[in-house]
């Protein structure tokens, strides 16, 4: 059963979207086009963590579509974030677009746009995160392109619009060397598969690995590198990122930066893997150390620079990300560990602080830090969830990210990078004061005289709050199905025994309760 809730997983977003988009574009009709987002959004929640909850289950993959699509544990994380993130960007966005349409900063011709972009974005998610096929891994990120440059143009103005171009030429432009190395990887298993048919699946693909041609595969894993790590925001590849995540409505950029990065990495991964069965690890993990460091590096001063909040929580973005590939190139169980769990507390974390941007945007009119003061006294509620987000996004305990950033840093104390850590332990430094200057100047503070008191209304507050309690409950006593999902995924990626999560003592308190039963979780061939 669980195949064909994959299908019906990715329908009901596409589904949805052309609804809204046959019904007139006319104001009175708003309601509509919220009610049938609302179900949306909530439909694919319900739906993703069911069909995780098989997988998971059961320690077996679902197919759809023959092999097109696929659900294993290294996908269920990610399925899992379009589901959850989707759906509380997408509850927070009613009342924000709301706001945004009484204050004429959209028009209201524009809402029924939004609303059916928002869940074709969602749709092409979910065919990237579940594609078996490589040539529709690639399709579908592309695809998210098309989707979501009318959302980061939404309000229809010079700066989101120049966003929105510069968002649709780079990353038009860099994803193409994704399909290079998509080709370069099918020409190679065509040659040497039996079936050259099925050399259009990475399942398929994958046992076969080590009998392809080394240059070959490590072309491909640097075009996949570029390609995909364009959308994902990698430096240098990064520059649309800043501009797109911060003129983009702010449930938009909650999407972006929480999910969107995360299925790009999610494509870099399945790559990753193809490259260390055909090369060794030696490779993939130098690509990903350099990478990932320069990545860390440029984006914790940028960070530091910025004096518009959607821009430094962009920047942000692009450091975390880098913090991602950083720990594949520490590779081991640990590494690839912490890298998927940062996939997920990232996400949560700044979804999260996304939307308590467009929180204070309603309030203050700018995201001009330097006129921005004073949020717990005029907002409290919203302040108070404000430094909770900046303390998350910092790395404090007991917050999510803590747990996988001490993983990760664990993973390089074991794989004697000392150096790199080095420079990652001074760039979180500087990112840690960025997030406390934040809190000190934008949350506490006077109260500018033209701001009346007042915070947002429950319908935005309830999807942060739950995002709040999220990543506290993330941090503090992680739920062990996601744990175990983790390291079933972990196993995928290094195609080995995840018995050094048990033997770890740093983070043998993390993963004690999980069984251990992932020893490898390689593709039959």
């Amino acid at each position: 059963m669980t195949g064909e809730l994959l299908i019906i997983l990715m329908l009901v977003p596409l589904v949805a979207g052309v609804i809204i988009a046959i019904l007139p574009s006319k104001e009175g009709l708003i309601p509509a086009y919220e009610a049938l987002h609302g179900i949306d959004v909530v439909a694919v929640l319900v739906l993703s963590f069911v069909s995780i909850a098989g997988v998971v289950g059961s320690g077996e993959t679902a197919a759809a579509m023959g092999e097109w699509f696929r659900l294993d544990q290294l996908s269920c994380i990610f399925v899992g974030l379009i589901g959850f993130i989707g759906c509380m960007t997408g509850l927070y966005a009613i009342p924000y677009i709301r706001h945004d349409v009484q204050r004429g900063a959209m028009e209201p011709r524009k809402v029924k746009q939004f609303y059916l972009f928002f869940s074709l974005f969602i749709f092409t998610m979910l065919v990237a995160a579940l594609s078996n096929n490589i040539f529709m891994m690639w399709i579908a990120v592309e695809a998210t392109t098309l989707s979501t440059i009318f959302l980061v143009g939404a309000y229809d103005v010079k700066p989101s619009l120049e966003a929105a171009w510069k968002y649709a030429i780079v990353c038009t432009s860099g994803v193409a060397f994704g399909l290079y190395g998509t080709v370069l990887i099918y020409a190679n298993a065509a040659s040497i598969l039996p079936d050259p048919t099925q050399a259009i699946y990475w399942t398929a693909i994958l046992p076969y690995a080590d009998r392809f041609d080394t240059l070959t595969v490590a072309l491909a894993f640097v075009f996949a590198t570029i390609g995909f790590g364009t959308k994902a925001g990698l430096f240098p590849m990064h520059t649309w990122l800043p501009d797109a995540h911060s003129e983009a409505p702010s449930p938009v950029s909650g999407l972006l930066s929480g999910v969107l990065l995360k299925c790009a990495m999610l494509l870099i991964i399945r790559y990753y893997i193809l490259a260390c069965a055909a090369l060794g690890d030696a490779f993939p993990k130098m690509v990903m150390l350099v990478i990932g460091i320069l990545s860390v590096a440029m984006a914790a001063l940028s960070v530091f620079s910025q004096d518009d909040l959607k821009r430094k929580l962009a920047y942000h973005s692009v450091e975390n990300i880098g913090i991602v590939a950083l720990f594949l190139g520490f590779g081991g169980p640990l590494g690839i560990a912490a890298a998927l769990l940062h996939c997920v507390t990232h996400g949560l974390t700044k979804s999260f602080l996304f939307c308590l941007s467009g929180n204070v945007l309603m309030k203050y009119g700018t995201r001009d830090l330097n006129e921005i003061s004073g949020v717990l006294k005029a907002m409290p509620a919203t302040g108070v969830l404000l430094a909770m987000g900046f303390f998350a996004l910092a790395g404090f305990p007991p917050f999510a990210m803590f747990v996988s950033e001490i993983t990760g840093i664990t993973a390089g104390v074991m794989d004697g990078r000392w150096i790199v850590l080095a420079i990652f332990v001074i760039a979180l430094t500087i990112v840690v004061a960025a997030c406390a200057h934040v809190v000190t100047a934008a949350v506490f503070g006077k109260v500018p005289d033209h701001i009346k008191k007042g915070d947002v209304g429950v319908a935005a507050l309830v999807p942060e709050v739950i995002l709040a309690v999220t990543l506290l409950w993330f941090g503090v006593a992680a739920p062990q199905p996601m744990l175990q999902c983790v390291e079933d995924a972990t196993g995928i990626v290094t195609q080995s025994s995840t018995e050094a999560l048990h033997e770890t003592p740093v983070v043998n308190i993390l993963f004690s309760q999980t069984d251990g039963a992932s020893a490898g979780m390689k593709v039959e061939r």
